[in-house]
């Protein structure tokens, strides 16, 4: 069985565990037509421009087939390589450089806790600290595989900080208590509700629409 690495951004791992386990990485039927649909998207001779919408694919389907986020062992990149013509280190080049694909292997939850100075300055150290409470480690995976804690940049949700990403969804607006709350409702197997955790409307001030809100009183 694979270990776990101590970190979600390591360099792909290359041993014969992982070679013997995924050595025959092929699409399941669903993603081969899933492939073959992203592929035709592009001219002909350009379909290495597929290069990461399939690696994506690849790695959700060895999330489904794992109970994962899902990653990208070295034979599932080389598979994504052969499909679209790619030399293999062109695709590792990719999938190295995007922060979207995991080279090692992450729990069932991936929880990447923006630290930049927006967050920060809203709060983010009380994000981790409830995460470290609830018994996760910066760049370690727990014990029972269900969450992997990373700290990333920016995800782009400066209004709402401070937040996190986990898997596909954002959660937003939060504090100690949220994050306490989001973690726990993960590991109850349930579906916290994404976005804002505070009451507003997406981006909008918290207390609702100011600027625009006196715009249209005074030229009503």
């Amino acid at each position: 069985m694979v270990e776990y690495s101590n970190s979600s951004t390591d360099t792909a791992l290359e041993t014969e565990s992982i070679r013997a386990r995924w050595g025959a990485f092929a699409w399941t039927e669903a993603n081969a037509a899933k492939a073959k649909e992203i592929v035709a998207r592009y001219p002909p001779g350009r379909q290495a421009s597929a290069v990461m919408p399939l690696l994506d694919l690849a790695q959700r389907q060895i999330g489904a087939g794992t109970n994962t986020q899902g990653w990208l062992p070295v034979p599932a990149i080389e598979f994504v390589a052969r499909e679209i013509d790619m030399p293999y280190m062109r695709a590792y080049e990719v999938a190295s450089f995007y922060t979207m694909y995991n080279l090692v292997p992450v729990g069932r939850f991936h929880v990447q806790l923006c630290g930049t100075t927006p967050c920060l300055l809203r709060g983010s150290d009380n994000v981790m600290a409830a995460c470290k409470d609830k018994g996760l480690a910066k760049g370690k995976t727990t014990p029972d595989g269900l969450f992997t804690l990373t700290e990333v940049e920016c995800l782009g949700a400066c209004a709402n900080a401070p937040m996190v990403q986990i898997n596909d969804d954002n959660y937003e607006d939060l504090d100690f208590d949220k994050m306490s709350a989001i973690l726990e409702s993960l590991a109850r197997g349930e579906t916290p509700k994404p976005g804002p955790q505070v009451k507003r409307q997406t981006s909008a001030p918290v207390g609702g629409p100011t600027t625009l809100k006196h715009m249209a009183e005074t030229t009503a």
